[in-house]
């Protein structure tokens, strides 16, 4: 431990100042803060008005209220609520401060900082107690917010715990060492120090969205967030833990607030998982999983580790260079692409330096150790227990034997080919096709620019840069429900990715069941079917549709109303559905076939996005989605985007019924180019769609 280690660590973060940002106030940056140990000599320097156990012995909690209001409400709700966990406020420090240095924009959100000091009443310490002040930090936000709603960001817990403490701000990285008294105090030792400056970019800045957060500081964005989110949502209801009981559970949902950064509900959810039992880079390995479906030269046994969790829990995609800590552990990870730069070297007075570029800690070459960069999906960490560093194929060896991964996806994992094609068939039709393309919204435009033009050319039509399209919300026509929905685009430039020339980083293998309970880690959790891709064939919908297995059973839900207009039919027959839906999988169901094409002259379709949305976020709401997996036979599905927008809500799987018709007919009508047969027209077409 020394003051040395914090103050380099605040040097690093001044000279990489140019990677933080400010608005037009330069004195209001987007957020910068230090991760650290709990420094106990800097408090048993103090007078404190209180006697401090011993280190581990006793948490201390950076808390943020909002300026000059409800501060004795605040803390009696504070005390009362760990009271019921066995836990005593022993006494609140007021964190010195130099508010004169704030800006306009941040100097108007400044909050009130206390560090609240706690101890167990039953003598609790370590990673034990650590997990009790989890729970009280995410009981109490939710207290709080619950009698003063108005506090819903002025209150805030920026750590809590025996180990680690934060100092942050919507600072700058030059302000953070100025504003914080205590980091200028030669008492204030630690033997880790993580920081972290912030570029706002989907979030306005914040005091509380600053970095780092309780265990991580995150450079890049998760693309992927919301679906991360809803599939979280999904999984909470039927979370049971070993270590932490139903009740105090059922107290600390949600984890996350909905509307934070991404990085926030990152860390949100990775040390709820590191609490509940799994190491920290086991949780990341969970989160971030490197590159490994197309990977020809990774390890059998890390295979079977990546595998196994896919089932319980879907990648946090995007740039990402990761830097954690848990007060043992400290280190870094880059996403599967290595999309984001990590440099590192090791020194002969044992420090590791890890930052975004080399060069931000002037370091004499002599005592160098090593150097070089973090590759693409590995980890590094220093653990201060075993003194030593430790590299990615070490840990990760000692993480994926822990338990029999390999003999485990043995009895969990089904593959399409082991599954008996039946004999039935879908239904007939009496309606022509015309009639039916008619109903499901066709166009001309789709059927001789977007189908035939994706099975002449093997890809999506691709027109002039930029949409100038009229938004649909403004357009006098009728639009297909998925064109009023746009992908979220982050305000950077991230390098475009190519499928083809890095197949070894992307995938579309998915799969269908998975496990009801992410925390639980032993045979038969999981139980999956693996798919090559969402986009299924006619083959395989049918292995799916009539399966025949002892664990998976499916059902075929009719997704049409009758068309006699009357007001709020549509609304009523959804609602129907969703009942229907939560009804079949209580009974047992677990593979639920979404039907839209059954349509006549009296009966029409629901919009395939529309009802898959609805039953998704019914069965979310019954805490029942874990235990199904929603396949989509639509007859509204022709291009790219509407597959996109179903499985960004719900879908697990697609089968485009009528698309795949249409294609047969424009084949048929020899319309489209050098196409043998009908069937390698329609496996052209799902080329397209995936790629």
């Amino acid at each position: 431990y020394s003051h040395g280690i914090v103050s380099d660590a605040l040097t690093m973060l001044e000279n990489m100042e140019h990677r933080g940002a400010c608005g037009c106030d330069p004195e209001s940056g987007d957020g910068a803060g230090i991760l650290i140990h709990v420094p106990h000599l800097l408090f048993t320097d103090e007078d404190l008005g209180f006697e401090l156990p011993s280190p581990g012995e006793y948490g201390v909690g950076s808390f943020f209220l909002p300026k000059g209001k409800k501060y004795a409400e605040i803390k009696t709700i504070v005390e009362k609520t760990a009271a019921t966990f066995g836990l005593s406020l022993i006494g609140v420090r007021n964190v010195p401060v130099d508010s004169s240095i704030l800006g306009e924009a941040s100097s108007s959100s400044e909050p009130d900082i206390f560090h609240f000091f706690f101890i167990s009443e039953e003598g609790l310490s370590g990673k034990i107690l650590d997990r009790k002040l989890l729970i009280l930090r995410k009981v109490a936000n939710h207290k709080v917010v619950e009698v003063y709603p108005e506090f819903k960001h002025d209150f805030y817990i920026a750590s809590l715990s025996c180990r680690t403490m934060v100092y942050k701000g919507q600072l700058s990285s030059m302000q953070v060492r100025a504003y914080y008294d205590d980091l200028r105090n030669e008492k204030l030792e630690s033997a880790i120090a993580l920081v972290h400056s912030r570029f706002s970019t989907n979030t306005v800045p914040r005091w509380k969205l600053a970095q780092p957060f309780r265990m991580m500081a995150h450079n890049g964005e998760i693309n992927t967030i919301e679906g991360n989110k809803n599939w979280w949502a999904a999984k909470e209801q039927a979370i049971e833990s070993d270590l932490i009981s139903k009740d105090d559970l059922n107290k600390m949902i949600p984890l996350f607030n909905s509307t934070s950064s991404d990085s926030a509900v990152f860390d949100n959810i990775l040390e709820f998982l590191v609490h509940n039992g799994r190491s920290l880079p086991h949780a990341l390995m969970m989160m971030i999983p490197e590159a490994w479906q197309n990977a020809s030269h990774i390890q059998d046994y890390k295979r079977d580790f990546y595998e196994y969790h896919e089932a319980l829990m879907e990648p946090w995609d995007g740039p990402a260079s990761m830097c954690f800590s848990d007060g043992t552990l400290i280190g870094g990870t880059l996403d599967r692409n290595g999309l984001r730069p990590s440099r590192y070297c090791l020194t002969t007075d044992n420090r590791l330096i890890l930052a975004s570029e080399t060069g931000v800690l002037p370091v004499d070459p002599a005592i160098v150790v090593k150097k070089g960069r973090l590759e693409p999906g590995k980890i590094l960490i220093a653990d201060l227990d075993l003194k030593k560093v430790v590299g990615d194929e070490e840990l990760k060896r000692v993480i994926c034997n822990r338990l029999p991964y390999g003999s485990w996806l043995d009895d969990s994992k089904v593959d399409m080919s082991d599954l008996n094609l039946s004999e039935k068939s879908l239904p007939d039709t009496s309606l022509p096709l015309s009639k039916r393309q008619t109903a499901q919204g066709y166009t001309l435009e789709d059927e001789d620019l977007i189908i035939k033009g994706m099975v002449n050319n093997s890809k999506d039509p691709v027109g002039s840069m930029g949409a100038d399209v009229p938004l649909a919300i403004l357009s006098r026509y009728t639009q297909h429900i998925a064109n009023y929905f746009r992908q979220q685009f982050a305000q950077v430039t991230n390098p475009p990715i190519d499928s083809l020339r890095e197949n070894e980083y992307m995938t579309l293998k998915t799969v269908l069941g998975g496990s009801s309970n992410i925390l639980e880690r032993k045979k038969n959790t999981v139980k999956f079917i693996r798919l090559e891709s969402p986009i299924l064939d006619k083959k395989n919908f049918l292995k799916l549709r009539f399966i025949d297995h002892n664990y998976f059973k499916s059902t075929h839900v009719d997704c049409t109303f009758k068309a006699d207009y009357n007001d709020g039919d549509l609304k009523k027959r959804v609602l129907q559905i969703c009942d229907q839906v939560k009804e079949v999988v209580k009974s047992g169901k677990n593979i639920i076939v979404l039907d839209n094409t059954q349509i006549s002259k009296d009966i029409i379709p629901i919009p395939s996005l529309m009802i898959t949305g609805a039953i998704h976020h019914a069965l979310v709401a019954a805490g029942l989605r874990q235990k199904a997996s929603l396949i989509i036979q639509g007859g509204d599905i022709v291009e790219t985007h509407q597959c996109a927008t179903l499985i960004g809500y719900g879908a697990d799987a697609i089968f485009p019924t009528l698309a795949f018709e249409t294609v047969k007919a424009l084949h048929a009508a020899a319309k489209l180019e050098s196409v043998p047969t009908p069937a390698k027209a329609v496996n052209i077409y799902i080329k397209a769609l995936n790629k």
